[in-house]
């Protein structure tokens, strides 16, 4: 069984150090580019939503805009009540 060592935990503490940093730098080079790319993906789906919506509505009003028959019952009567 091998025990712990004074150099072991130097060893470890470095490793984490050195993985800290070169994440950090990783991290400045890649992260505005994957920002830009959700960016624009977030918008080109906002604006085919927007399309879909003013397409959708547009076809409802087309359909919306035929002429509905109106039933004649007669003349309105305005009618007082009588005591």
């Amino acid at each position: 069984m091998e025990t712990a060592s004074f150099q072991g935990l130097i060893d470890v503490i470095l490793f984490i150090i050195i993985f800290y940093y070169i994440m950090k730098f990783l991290a400045r080079l890649f992260l505005p580019v994957i920002a830009k790319k959700v960016v624009e993906k977030a918008s080109q789906q906002f604006q085919q939503q927007q399309e879909n919506y003013q397409n959708q509505n547009t076809n409802q009003n087309q359909t919306n805009e035929k002429p509905k028959e109106k039933k004649i019952v007669g003349d309105y009567v305005d009618f007082e009540e009588i005591e």
